[in-house]
């Protein structure tokens, strides 16, 4: 299984769970914490080139996209995965 098929199949994974509706948050402080786990497609398509190592120049030019709007959608990848490292994310999801 490649990288890109074991990503995509990991991401599957997680749309086809049913949802499960989190405990309601204490304070709005604790609810804008609390990571969504649902990449969009694009954002599956950087994670995937993250995970093979590519630089945030290199995954702009390959989905001609500009720097900028691949640092973002890295960041948003963090936040909705909860996690802190471009590293992390390959991890995470090498795992499912």
């Amino acid at each position: 299984m490649t990288t890109e098929e074991a990503v995509e199949y990991a991401l599957s994974l997680q749309e086809s769970a049913p949802p499960t509706s989190p405990p309601p948050p204490t304070s709005k402080r604790q609810a804008d914490r609390r990571p969504s786990t649902v990449l969009t497609r694009r954002e599956r398509e950087v994670a995937s080139m993250v995970i093979q190592g590519l630089t945030n120049r290199q995954i702009a030019s390959e989905l001609v996209l500009s720097e900028h709007t691949v640092h973002r959608h890295v960041a948003s990848i963090l936040k909705k995965l909860d996690l802190h490292s471009r590293e992390q994310v390959a991890s995470r999801l090498a795992e499912r």
